[in-house]
């Protein structure tokens, strides 16, 4: 009997070096993704962009966290590097999610529409 190479849950892919970085969405790799427009990563069904805060996990220190975008992982870099510059603040990019430091919600809002993005506040 061949051994299975999915775990016993039935799950996804446990680890695999054949493809390189995979799509989350459609689970193939990221050149052959055929999420919507093209690009890997989450994106809301409403195509809004939304901008909230977090503070679970990091010790009462709040992130503004933007979510929706649909970027393909280099063009998220460079937004976020930019809208980090615009807020002068740190921040990262993680699982196509934007995070900056601090409490940026209305200026990132004002900066995404001007760009062209349909975004709002979401949360409190």
């Amino acid at each position: 009997m061949k051994p299975s190479k999915t775990p016993p849950d039935g799950g996804g892919i446990v680890y695999s070096t054949d493809v390189g970085e995979r799509c989350p969405n459609c689970q193939r790799p990221v050149r052959e993704c055929v999420c919507r427009r093209g690009t890997p990563g989450k994106t809301s069904s409403d195509g809004v962009v939304r901008v909230s805060r977090e503070t679970q996990g990091r010790k009462g220190k709040g992130v503004t966290v933007v979510t929706g975008l649909g970027l393909p992982p280099a063009e998220l870099d460079a937004l976020a590097t930019e809208l980090k510059k615009h807020c002068g603040s740190g921040g990262t990019v993680e699982n196509g999610r934007i995070e900056i430091q601090g409490d940026h919600r209305d200026r990132l809002v004002a900066e995404l529409v001007r760009r062209g993005w349909q975004a709002k506040r979401a949360g409190g």
